[in-house]
C-alpha cells in the first residue's frame, strides 16, 4: 500500500512540474532559513553547558542604590573579601572561586613582545568549578604557587613555537616573570569567558601587585568575578534572603556612622551560570553577551517563514484541485475510502517536504560561511549533530508535510464523485476564502519584516549621525604606561609634529561605561548637604577636554595656571541640575565634596554622550587625581587628537616616541570612532539578518502568488478571450486579473502595520536616544508589498492579456 502511495505521489509530482517546482523550491528556502536559525538558537542556548557542573554553578553579583532605593549600578563582579567570608558563612557552598581580569598587558619571551588581553588571576580551585581540559601539568596544583601561569595551547604555540613551554618563564608587564605550570585547551566558543592565561591568584598577595591586606579589606574594588559551586537543587532564594544580614555583619567603611548598614547601600545577588549569556546585561560583564529577546525574535521569524512556505503548498494544492477532481472521482467510484485519499495526498506532501529538507540541509551547509561573514556569529553546521536534534529533523518532514497537506487533503477528498464525473464540480467559496486568508497571512508577515528592517536601519543611521557633543574624528586612544614625568617627555616629543593637535589622559574614555562613583554633597556656607544623586566620575588631566573638543557651558577647564585645580571639579550640565543649580553659571564657584574631598566647581561642560545611545546622559564629574591618588586611581588611558591630512606621519611620530620611552610595551592604538561603531555591532548584525529574512519572506510569498495567479488565470483564459473580442484593452484586462490579489495585499497591510508599530516601539525602548516612528515607513512598506505583488501577478496577466483570443475560444 505504501509503495503504491509513493509511486502515485511521484507520478503526480512529475505530471505537474511547475506547481511541484514552486512547492519544493519554496519549502527548501523556508526550511533553509529554519535550519540556519535553528543552528543559531542551539548555539545560543548551549553556552557554558560544556562545564561538568554547569547546573550547579552560580555567579555572585552586586548592585548599588541610592538612599531612597534607586539602583545606580549593577555589577557582575564583587569585592575580593566576599569569597572567603561567604565560604565561611554558608558551609553548604562546596567551592568558591575568584577571577580577576588583568587588562591589556605586554608579554615577552625572548624576542617575542606582544600585548595580550586575555589573562586572568584565578584561584587554584578554579578547575574544580569550571571544566578546564588540561593537556600538560596537574590542574589541581598548577596555580597553587605565586607567579605561576597556565595558558592555552594556542598561546603556548604563539610564544614558544615548537619548544616545550612547561617550566619556562614568560615576562608580564616588563615587571614579573611567571613560570608555565600547565597547558589547557581553549575554552569553547559557547563559553561566556575565554581566558587565554590563568595566573595564580595567590600572586596578588604581593604588595607591588595588589596586597594581602587589600584582598581582605578592600570593599570598594568590585573587580573580582566570583563563582560558587552549590549542591544540586539548592535553595538560592533562601541564601539571597540572608545576604542583607551578611553585608551588615562584615562590610564596613572608615568614617561611616555607627548606625549605617551596608544593606542600605548595596545588595548581593545570585545568578545561574547558564543564565549569564542570554539573560545577563550587567554593567561589568566579562564579555559581550547574547540576548534571549533576539532568540525569541529569530525563532518567530523562522516559524513565520516556514508558515509562508506551508501556505504556498496549501494554496497551490487546493488551487489545482480541479485538475485532480476526475482522478479523485474515479478512485471513489472504484471503492477508495476518504481516509485512503487523505493518506494519498498526505504522502505526496511528506515526500515533497522530505526532498525539500535534503536540499535545505545542503543549502544550509553551503550558506553558513556567508552568514558568518555577514553577521560574525560563528555558526557551525556540526551544531545539528545531536541525537535529539537529528531525530527532530528527521521527524520534521512528517510534521510539516501533514501541516501543509492536511487542508488540501481534506478539501479534495470531500469531492462528490457524481458531480466530478458529470463535470459540474464547482470549487466552493469556502475554499476560495481560505486561500485568500492564507495569502493575507503571507503578506502580513512580509510587511512586518519590511517595516522592522527599515526602522532598524533608521535607528542605526540616527545613532551614527547624531552629534555626540564632542569631536570623535581623528582621535586615537591607547593604554597609558607613562609616569607623570615620562608623559611630559612623551608629549614634548610628540607635539613636535604639527599633525598632533592635543593630548589628554583619563581613567576612562568615551565609548566605555561609566562605573565609578562616590558620595557627593554640596555646601551652603560651612554646612554640607548630602545629595541623593548618582554622579559618576572620570579622572582627567588638563588636556582631556581640549582633546575631545568638548564645549564649556560655563566656567573653565583645569589649568596649569591654577595650582589649586587639583582640588577642584568640572561637571556636566546634567550634574549641575541634579545638584540643585538652575543654570550652569549658578554652579561656578560653588563648593561640593566628592568622596569626602571638598573643592570648587570651576567649570561646567555641555552634556555629551560618553556611553552608547542605549544609555541616557548621566551626571558626570571630572577631577584631577593628584589629591586622592592613594586609592591607586590614575590615568589609565591616553587620547591624542591628530590632524586628518597626514594621519600616517602623526602616528609614526607617536610610535617612535612611544618605543623610545617604553621599549618593553608594544605600541597599539585604536581610533575612537571605530570604538563607537563597535558599540552597535549587535544592531548591525540584526539589521543585516532582518534584511535577508525580509527578502526571503517576500520572495517565498511572491513565489506562491506567482503560481496561484498563473493557475487562476489559466482557469479564466476563455473569459479573457471573450473580453478581448468585446474590445477590452490590455491594461483593462491586466487590472481585472490583478485587482483581487492586490486587495488581499491591502488587507494584509492594514493587519500588519499595527503589529509592526507595536513590535518596533518595544524594540526602540532599548535605546535611551531613539527615532520617532514615522507614518511614511508604513506607507512605504505597504507600497513595496503592493508593487512587488503587482509585478509578480503582471507577468502572468500580461502574458494572458496579449495572447491570441482565437486560441482560447477555438474549443467553444
Amino acid at each position: 500500500m505504501l509503495k503504491n502511495y509513493l509511486r502515485s505521489a511521484v507520478r503526480n509530482i512529475t505530471r505537474h512540474k511547475f506547481i511541484s517546482f514552486i512547492n519544493i523550491f519554496g519549502l527548501t528556502i523556508g526550511l533553509t532559513c529554519c535550519m540556519l536559525i535553528l543552528i543559531y538558537i542551539v548555539n545560543e542556548l548551549s553556552y557554558d553547558k560544556y562545564n561538568t557542573n554547569a547546573r550547579d554553578v552560580y555567579r555572585v553579583t552586586r548592585s548599588f542604590n541610592t538612599v531612597d532605593g534607586a539602583q545606580t549600578l549593577f555589577l557582575g563582579s564583587i569585592a575580593p573579601p566576599f569569597a572567603p567570608l561567604l565560604k565561611n558563612e554558608f558551609p553548604d557552598i562546596k567551592k568558591i572561586t575568584r577571577l580577576r581580569g588583568n587588562g591589556v598587558i605586554s608579554m615577552r619571551y625572548k624576542d617575542k613582545l606582544l600585548n595580550e588581553n586575555g589573562s586572568y588571576f584565578a584561584d587554584e580551585n578554579f578547575v574544580d568549578v569550571f571544566t578546564v581540559k588540561t593537556i600538560e601539568g596537574d590542574p589541581k596544583t598548577a596555580l597553587s604557587d605565586p607567579f605561576t601561569v597556565m595558558m592555552t595551547e594556542d598561546m603556548a604555540r604563539k610564544y614558544f613555537g615548537n619548544e616545550d613551554p612547561m617550566n619556562k618563564e614568560i615576562r608580564l608587564g616588563n615587571r614579573f616573570n611567571f613560570k608555565v605550570t600547565g597547558i589547557y585547551k581553549p575554552f569553547p566558543a559557547n563559553a561566556h569567558l575565554h581566558p587565554e592565561m590563568l595566573l595564580s591568584f595567590i600572586t596578588l598577595k604581593d604588595s607591588t601587585l595588589y596586597g594581602d591586606k587589600q584582598l581582605h579589606t578592600n570593599w570598594g574594588n568590585n573587580d573580582f568575578y566570583t563563582y560558587m559551586l552549590l549542591p544540586p537543587n539548592y535553595n538560592i532564594e533562601h541564601m539571597e534572603s540572608l545576604f542583607p544580614g551578611f553585608l551588615d555583619k562584615y562590610v564596613h567603611f572608615p568614617g561611616q556612622p555607627g548606625n549605617f548598614r551596608e544593606s542600605q547601600n548595596s545588595k548581593l545577588h545570585i545568578q545561574k551560570l547558564l543564565d549569564i549569556h542570554l539573560h545577563s546585561h550587567l554593567d561589568s560583564e566579562i564579555e559581550a553577551n547574547g540576548d534571549i529577546k533576539r532568540v525569541y525574535i529569530f525563532s518567530a521569524i523562522a516559524l513565520f517563514i516556514l508558515l509562508i512556505a506551508c501556505i504556498n503548498y496549501m494554496n497551490l494544492s487546493t488551487a489545482r484541485s480541479a485538475l485532480r477532481a476526475r482522478e479523485i472521482g474515479i478512485r471513489k467510484v472504484i471503492g477508495a475510502q476518504r481516509k485512503e485519499i487523505i493518506t494519498q495526498f498526505l504522502s505526496e506532501s511528506v515526500l515533497i517536504t522530505f526532498f525539500s529538507l535534503i536540499l535545505a540541509l545542503v543549502l544550509t551547509w553551503l550558506l553558513i560561511p556567508f552568514i558568518n561573514g555577514l553577521s560574525n556569529l560563528g555558526l557551525n553546521f556540526s551544531s545539528l549533530y545531536q541525537p535529539g536534534l537529528l531525530l527532530t529533523i528527521l521527524i520534521l518532514p512528517f510534521f510539516i508535510g501533514i501541516l501543509s497537506g492536511i487542508y488540501p487533503a481534506l478539501f479534495m477528498s470531500s469531492f462528490k464523485p457524481v458531480k466530478v464525473l458529470k463535470g459540474i464540480l464547482k470549487i466552493g467559496t469556502g475554499g476560495i476564502s481560505f486561500r485568500k486568508v492564507l495569502v493575507v497571512v503571507q503578506f502580513s508577515v512580509s510587511i512586518v519584516l519590511i517595516v522592522a528592517t527599515t526602522i532598524v536601519f533608521q535607528q542605526l543611521s540616527y545613532i551614527q549621525q547624531k552629534s555626540l557633543g564632542f569631536d570623535k574624528e581623528h582621535v586615537i586612544t591607547m593604554s597609558n604606561p607613562f609616569s607623570n614625568s615620562q608623559f611630559e617627555t612623551f608629549k614634548n616629543e610628540v607635539t613636535k609634529n604639527a599633525g598632533v593637535k592635543e593630548m589628554g589622559r583619563s581613567s576612562r574614555i568615551p565609548s566605555g561605561r561609566l562605573l565609578d562613583d562616590r558620595d557627593i554633597s554640596v555646601f551652603e556656607g560651612s554646612k554640607s548637604q548630602p545629595v541623593k544623586a548618582d554622579v559618576k566620575y572620570v579622572n582627567t588631566d588638563y588636556g582631556f577636554i581640549p582633546t575631545f573638543g568638548m564645549k564649556m557651558a560655563a566656567g573653565r577647564n583645569f589649568s596649569r595656571d591654577f595650582g589649586t585645580d587639583s582640588n577642584n571639579y568640572v561637571i556636566n550640565t546634567a550634574a549641575a541640575k541634579v545638584l540643585g543649580w538652575k543654570t550652569s553659571e549658578n554652579a561656578i564657584g560653588k563648593d561640593l565634596a566628592y568622596g569626602g574631598v571638598r573643592g570648587k566647581v570651576i567649570g561646567v561642560v555641555n552634556d555629551f554622550h560618553f556611553e552608547s545611545m542605549h544609555q541616557s546622559i548621566i551626571p558626570l564629574l571630572f577631577r584631577m587625581p593628584g589629591h586622592n591618588n592613594s586609592g591607586g586611581e590614575n590615568y589609565d588611558r591616553l587620547s591624542i587628537k591628530i590632524a586628518g591630512n597626514n594621519i600616517n606621519s602623526s602616528i609614526n611620530t607617536i610610535q617612535q616616541a612611544w618605543q623610545k620611552l617604553q621599549p618593553e610595551t608594544p605600541f597599539e592604538y585604536t581610533f575612537l570612532d571605530e570604538r563607537f561603531q563597535k558599540l552597535y555591532d549587535s544592531e548591525q548584525q540584526q539589521g543585516h539578518l532582518f534584511t535577508i529574512f525580509s527578502f526571503i519572506a517576500i520572495f517565498i510569498a511572491c513565489l506562491g502568488l506567482f503560481g496561484l495567479s498563473a493557475f487562476t488565470i489559466s482557469q479564466r483564459i476563455k473569459e479573457i478571450g471573450v473580453r478581448k473580442v468585446l474590445g477590452a484593452s490590455i491594461p483593462q484586462i491586466v487590472t481585472e486579473l490583478s485587482k483581487d490579489f492586490l486587495k488581499l495585499v491591502l488587507i494584509a497591510s492594514v493587519i500588519a502595520l499595527p503589529v509592526a508599530w507595536y513590535a518596533m516601539s518595544k524594540w526602540l525602548l532599548d535605546f535611551a536616544f531613539r527615532i520617532s516612528i514615522q507614518w511614511w515607513v508604513f506607507v512605504m512598506a505597504g507600497v513595496i508589498a503592493l508593487v512587488i505583488a503587482f509585478v509578480t501577478i503582471s507577468f502572468q496577466s500580461i502574458k494572458a492579456a496579449t495572447a491570441n483570443p482565437v486560441k482560447s475560444l477555438r474549443s467553444e
